[in-house]
């Protein structure tokens, strides 16, 4: 059996925005550290430069998600983008993982 949690308007307003902001916030931080990891394995620069490209595109995608995380229609959406971004830790962090890190 299953029984729904029967909430007002204003606590299910409540209840929206705050997850919106854990996902804003913790949410793209995870999103923007893997897409940093991966974007500094991928580009096709010095380890030095990769590095510093990554990090200064992490501010605008990290400010991009919090607006995005806000603006998107419902709340699962925001959640399915993190689940989705997940793939993308993967490819950053893979060789530190499996041990071919340089």
């Amino acid at each position: 059996m299953s029984r729904r949690l029967s909430l007002s308007p204003a606590q299910r307003a409540w209840l929206d925005t705050g997850l919106r902001v854990v996902a804003a916030v913790f949410g793209g931080y995870v999103l923007t550290y893997a897409a940093t990891a991966a974007l500094a394995r991928l580009l096709p620069l010095a380890r030095f430069d990769a590095v510093m490209v990554a990090t200064l595109l992490s501010f605008a995608l990290y400010t991009g998600f919090v607006l995005w995380a806000f603006a998107a229609a419902s709340v699962r959406r925001v959640w399915l983008g993190i689940g989705l971004s997940l793939p993308l830790a993967a490819l950053g962090f893979w060789p530190v993982w499996f041990g071919g890190a340089s």
